[in-house]
Order: structure tokens, then C-alpha cells, then sequence
């Protein structure tokens, strides 16, 4: 029987790439994915094609620690105007209600307070929530009639920036996982009494990953068509581990790290043994091998990473 001859070379670590206006973040992974010729790639936390900024896309053994980067808080920085709701909560969509009030700086400053801590937050219409199995998106764009019921959401930070005279305002946001930045701009709205609608929305940190480690689509073209080629992709590639900066790192010897790679637990000996409990990563000759909870000295692996 001929063998399947694989699709991709295998490629690890995160990408940070600074997605551009007009691209929708499966298109970004598709485009990363054909430029590294990886087997295997996935993004942590969608973008809309509106949007800018981080977008954290791991590559091979770098797509089993997705879940620790999607945990991650996010930060954005947002213009709202003010004036108009649109069905989609930002510029894209149509008008659906007009309003001639504007709001002073004191007034919107006075209600951000209510949009801080933890709300429960209305996803948009025009959103990737299910319901009853259907992207919410999908319903709205065949336009069926359905209500998004309220859900916890977490801001950890909201602060006016600057207005940009009597019809825009610019704001900053730190906000957990699940939280939509349009909604805040159509609730805020709504209290204020003015209406609104996000016109620009840049993505400025997600997890570990900031500005300062991102890289466009235009200086990897480059740095692909350079002397550097295939050599100068795999150089702005982050190592796989780097998702996981929040969690203990402990070093095992080769034989724990075989057993490990088997799914067998391994016992933290030794008279220097770290204590430790809870989730760890586990490397051995400073590879990464595992992901894992220790109990009791006991470590047993959650995640097994191949990247020998």
C-alpha cells in the first residue's frame, strides 16, 4: 500500500501576526499556513475582517496550547461614533436607528463605571454564538428573527482615550475571554443616549503576546523573498513554550520525559525537588515535552508535545 504523502512540513511555535483591515482571521491563518508550508496551523481568538492587530497563530505542536492563550486577557483600543446603531455594531452594517445627541466627556466618563468588573453583556447580532446550532451571524444574514440571551462577561479596564470632536471618542479596554468590544460600544451608547457603533478596532495584546512582538503580513513577504528565505520565516516563530509563561516550568530527566511522552505520570524525587502543585510544563535538555497537573509529588501529563 503507497504511503500518504504528508501536506506541510512540520513547523512549531506562535506566530504574532498584526492582521490588516479587510482580512478575516481564517483567511490570515490560511494565508501563514501556505507561506511557512506547515501541516498544521490554528489562530487563538478571532478577529473581525474590521479589526487590526494581534492575532496569535500557532503553528504544529504549538496548536495544543491554543486553550492556554484563548484564557488570556485581551486589550483593545477602540474609536466609537456616536450617533448611529448599526446591525452589526460597527461600521459594516446598515443604520438601524439615528440619534442627534452627543455626549460630553464628564457624562461618559461618569458611566463607564457600569460597564467594569463583571456585567453580563448581550453578544451582538451579527456574532459566532449558537444558537440552536446555527452561527448567530449566519441566522442574522438570512434574516431570521432571534434574541441572544445576556452572558457573564469581564472588563477589566475601560477608559476614554480622547474625543475626536462632538462624534467620536477613543477607548481602551482590558477584558477577559467571551467579551465583545461592539457590544460595549452599543451599550454604552444606549445609556449615554446617543447611540454608537465601533468604527475602528486594533487588537493590542492578547495573553503574553503584545505589539512589540508582532510582524506584518507585508515584512514577512519580504523577509520570504529575501536571501533569508525559509531560515528567516522560522526565526520569527516563538517557541511553543511561550504560551505558557503563566504556569511553572519544572525540568525532568530523559527517562521521566520518555515516560511522559508514553502518558504514564512520573514522581518529582529528589531531595531539591520543587514543590509544586497544580499545572506545570514539564522539558527535558531544555525541549518541551509535556503539559501536566502535579498532586502530591506526582506529575501526569495532560498534553504530550512532539518536537524532536
Amino acid at each position: 500500500m503507497k504511503a500518504r504523502k504528508r501536506k506541510g512540513e512540520p513547523v512549531h511555535g506562535w506566530l504574532i501576526l498584526d492582521k490588516p483591515e479587510g482580512m478575516t482571521s481564517t483567511e490570515a491563518v490560511a494565508r501563514i499556513k501556505r507561506l511557512f508550508s506547515a501541516a498544521k496551523a490554528g489562530h487563538a481568538g478571532t478577529l473581525d475582517p474590521l479589526a487590526t492587530g494581534i492575532l496569535p497563530i500557532a503553528l504544529g505542536e504549538a496548536t495544543k496550547t491554543v486553550p492556554q492563550i484563548m484564557e488570556g486577557e485581551k486589550s483593545y483600543r477602540f474609536t466609537v461614533d456616536w450617533g448611529s446603531e448599526t446591525e452589526t455594531d460597527d461600521s459594516e452594517g446598515a443604520n438601524v436607528a439615528t440619534s442627534q445627541t452627543r455626549p460630553e466627556a464628564d457624562r461618559i466618563k461618569a458611566e463607564l463605571a457600569v460597564f467594569t468588573g463583571d456585567i453580563m453583556q448581550v453578544p451582538p447580532t451579527f456574532s459566532a454564538v449558537k444558537v440552536n446550532g446555527a452561527r448567530a451571524y449566519d441566522l442574522a444574514r438570512d434574516g431570521q428573527d432571534f434574541e441572544l440571551a445576556a452572558r457573564p462577561a469581564r472588563i477589566e479596564r475601560l477608559e476614554l482615550v480622547e474625543q475626536l470632536g462632538r462624534d467620536q471618542a477613543v477607548f481602551e479596554a482590558d477584558c477577559a475571554k467571551g467579551t465583545y468590544v461592539r457590544a460595549i460600544a452599543r451599550d454604552l451608547g444606549r445609556v449615554l443616549g446617543c447611540l454608537g457603533h465601533v468604527s475602528v478596532l486594533r487588537r493590542t495584546r492578547v495573553g503574553p503576546f503584545d505589539l512589540n512582538g508582532t510582524i506584518s503580513l507585508d515584512n514577512l513577504m519580504e523577509i520570504s523573498h529575501s536571501a533569508a528565505g525559509r531560515e528567516g520565516l522560522l526565526s520569527v516563530l516563538k517557541p511553543v513554550e511561550t504560551a505558557l509563561d503563566d504556569i511553572p516550568a519544572l525540568t525532568i530527566s530523559g527517562s521521566d520525559a520518555a515516560r511522559l511522552k508514553r502518558g504514564q505520570a512520573v514522581l518529582i524525587r529528589g531531595r531539591d525537588a520543587p514543590v509544586i502543585t497544580g499545572p506545570v510544563y514539564a522539558t527535558s535538555n531544555g525541549m518541551l515535552v509535556a503539559l501536566g497537573e502535579v498532586e502530591q509529588g506526582t506529575l501526569r501529563p495532560t498534553r504530550v508535545f512532539n518536537l524532536s
